[in-house]
């Protein structure tokens, strides 16, 4: 019973490398423009969230079963769902064999135990909404639901049509303890939440120390190159369908003029930027249009940095694919290097502009980092910097306090009343003191 436990988690911890690394520019672009920064701790707690959600999901349909023409035959039993709530208490007698105690009916019965455990499946999910996504009971309750209801259609569709019939039971009984786990691990989380510093508190703390970070100056850079390198190769296959293969040697520096001078000219940022809530300004506070000399300088300096490695990669990409031999070479080498050493072998142009780009990238990172400012070579030759623009989970202050403000009320007026007593009378109240409170200014901090 234990490899049927152990074997989705290290299935998950197979698959979660890969996983992460495909998810870290869009995860790391979604942190920047909510948050502002990518504090360790969010990102810890994000990327902790993400490897549970995987162990979870594995732990619902793995083991894979395998498939056969008798497949549905050998798993008829669960074919049909079980839609009545407490069906549950039945299997734990039925477990017990008619025994009456606490060995037969709890601490060796197997349904007992697949109870517990699907009682612990959500409850890190609790933990991790109340902590981390800041969700309440009610929310966390109808999320634990949906994500319990996802697992279950899973399992009751075969792995959504993988396979011609489910392997596993769609049990009601598991929606309810489910979804009571994760409100459970809501409850839990209280005191862990209270003795913690909330991510809000580590992410104002790195904005004090870097009111730009490297990291998400270095994420859109990530963004522009690849946003840069699609448009190249787009503008590659246009010019070559036009029939105006002279040019082709000139689209990468047209696209690159364009992309990280002309752009900025007219915006004012580049679109990796612009997406990650940034823009370009002068070092020295001057306003109106960036001049054209100084953002050709920025890319100018930025290209000796980054093209080698575009052109490297770019190199390799072509001889992967190209490469008369490779397709022999890889039936027959075995995992010990020989595709390493055969394609440094047969292309060391491509591999030494590969390595001379992944050098100045090192060199120049590290540069940057060491700067006081933590400015680049780029932004230092240039006279142009990043300034933050208000990401989206800005905190908003209050505006002024309350000021006193004396309101005066209006003098008492002297009328004349006929009848019997005549005279004046004062008809009105003494002045009163009042308080008025001035409206709240709603204004974005800056960073």
């Amino acid at each position: 019973m234990t490899d049927a436990y152990l074997l989705p988690i290290k299935t998950a911890a197979a698959l979660f490398p890969l996983l992460a690394l495909a998810l870290f520019l869009p995860t790391a672009v979604a942190l920047y423009r909510r948050h502002g920064v990518m504090s360790r701790g969010r990102a810890l707690s994000l990327y902790g969230f993400l490897y549970y959600a995987l162990s979870a999901f594995c732990m619902t349909v793995v083991p894979l079963p395998r498939r056969s023409a008798d497949m549905c035959g050998r798993f008829a039993a669960v074919a049909d769902p079980q839609l009545i709530p407490g069906n549950t208490f039945g299997d734990i007698w039925k477990e017990a064999h008619g025994k009456v105690g606490v060995n037969a009916l709890v601490l060796q019965n197997p349904a007992v135990a697949g109870t517990l455990f699907n009682l612990l499946l959500l409850l890190p999910l609790g933990i991790f909404l109340r902590y981390h996504f800041r969700q309440g009971l009610r929310a966390t309750a109808a999320l634990g639901f949906g994500a319990s209801l996802f697992f279950e259609l899973t399992q009751w569709s075969g792995v959504w049509g993988l396979y011609a019939c489910p392997y596993r039971l769609f049990d009601v009984d598991d929606l309810i303890v489910n979804t009571s786990g994760a409100m459970l691990g809501w409850v839990l989380a209280g005191p862990v939440a209270r003795r913690l510093p909330t991510l809000e508190t580590l992410d104002g703390r790195a904005l004090a120390r870097h009111p730009v970070p490297f990291g998400r100056r270095l994420t859109a850079l990530v963004v522009d190159l690849v946003g840069y390198a699609a448009a190249t190769l787009l503008a590659v296959v246009v010019s070559t369908g036009f029939g105006v293969g002279d040019l082709v040697l000139w689209v990468p520096i047209a696209a690159f003029a364009g992309w990280f001078v002309v752009l900025p000219y007219l915006t004012g940022a580049t679109p990796g930027k612009r997406l990650l809530l940034l823009r370009v300004v002068p070092s020295d506070g001057a306003s109106g249009a960036l001049p054209l000399w100084r953002l050709a300088v920025r890319a100018l300096v930025l290209g000796v940095a980054a093209l080698p490695l575009l052109a490297g990669l770019s190199f390799a990409t072509a001889v992967l694919l190209f490469e008369p031999s490779l397709s022999g070479l890889l039936h027959t080498a075995q995992a010990n290097g020989e595709d390493a050493v055969y394609l440094v072998a047969s292309s060391p142009e491509q591999a030494f502009v590969a390595m001379l780009g992944v050098t100045l990238l090192v060199a120049y990172g590290l540069r940057t980092l060491r700067h006081p400012d933590g400015l680049g070579p780029h932004e230092t030759l240039s006279g142009l910097r990043n300034e933050a623009l208000p990401h989206t989970r800005a905190r908003r202050p209050l505006g002024a306090v309350a000021v006193p403000v004396a309101v005066t009320a209006p003098a008492p007026v002297t009328v004349t009343v006929p009848g019997p007593v005549a005279g004046p009378v004062a008809v009105g109240t003494a002045p009163v003191a009042a308080r008025a409170t001035a409206p709240r200014e709603k204004t974005l901090t800056s960073v």
